[in-house]
């Protein structure tokens, strides 16, 4: 029995989705794959019909950003999902290897791989990171507890994911793994980081530019908090944006862009238990 699925989101690139697809299938296990396209209009849905009439694609009308992932995982008929990125996918043997590791610890939410860069296969300094968590570590688990995670290198519990509710829709993209996260921790599910399974991310050259990422994360830096955390971080976090905003045009358009979701936000506000603030209070204090 198949006991996992790859969640693939993409838009606008058919050409390193295909690419993807082709590895993700030529794996000595073939995993089941669900595509979901944001709402592409370069041909990606009848390309890949085409390559891999055995990969289900789903067609969105428009870009609901990470929510698309939300809607591979509804869709998964297997108690574990991996995601990957139109330019991202597993080595072999990582994914049947964070499967057994489900199945032998009932309450592991979430697995973080290694994640290794470009043709020359570069670590991401992210690795680093997580293999040094200041966070506690949890008895019996197969590596350093987290509370953030980059999406294209992640497999998840389907139960676990669905629990805490997936992706928010508010963050849309950039930083939202870091809700998702708490969320978990919040929910009692654990997260760990596991070096021997492997993601190779080769970045896409058709990617947002970097004004357009730094926007939506310093936004979604103070929609998080104002979700998450203690009122008085809340209030420091948006006080530091509003500070800098007088000479960053992108903290200003960054706040702005706060503003207008900060209704939304505040009508889904549930801070986390003190046992996950104190972890997030460690991380801020220790990492550099």
């Amino acid at each position: 029995m198949n006991r996992l699925t790859v969640v693939v989101i993409t838009r606008n690139r058919r050409a390193e989705l295909l690419c993807t697809l082709g590895r993700l299938r030529s794996l000595p296990t073939a995993p089941a794959i669900v595509v979901v396209d944001n709402g592409s209009t370069d041909g990606t849905t009848a390309a890949v019909e085409a390559a891999h009439p055995e990969v289900r694609v789903v067609p969105l009308g428009r870009n609901r950003g990470a929510v698309a992932r939300n809607i591979g995982v509804h869709l998964a008929r297997t108690p574990y999902v991996a995601f990957s990125d139109d330019d991202s996918w597993w080595e072999a043997g990582g994914l049947e290897h964070a499967a057994d590791l489900f199945d032998a610890h009932p309450r592991l939410g979430l697995i973080a791989a290694r994640i290794l860069v470009g043709p020359e296969r570069v670590p991401d300094p992210v690795n680093a990171a997580m293999a040094a968590s200041p966070l506690p570590a949890e008895p019996g688990l197969p590596g350093p507890s987290v509370l953030g995670f980059l999406a294209c290198a992640t497999i998840v519990r389907r139960r676990a994911f669905l629990d805490a509710g997936g992706f928010s829709s508010l963050l849309f993209f950039v930083g939202e793994e870091r809700l998702l996260a708490y969320d978990l921790a919040a929910a009692r599910w654990s997260r760990c980081y596991v070096p021997e399974i492997v993601a190779v991310h080769e970045p896409s050259p058709h990617r947002p530019a970097p004004r357009e990422r730094r926007r939506a994360e310093l936004r979604n830096t103070v929609l998080t908090a104002w979700m998450r955390r203690p009122g008085l971080i809340a209030l420091r976090e948006t006080a530091r944006m509003g500070a800098a905003a007088v000479r960053d045009g992108d903290a200003r358009a960054a706040l702005l862009a706060a503003v207008v979701r900060m209704p939304a936000a505040l009508t889904q506000r549930r801070p986390v238990p003190r046992a996950v603030e104190r972890g997030i209070r460690r991380l801020a204090e220790e990492t550099p």
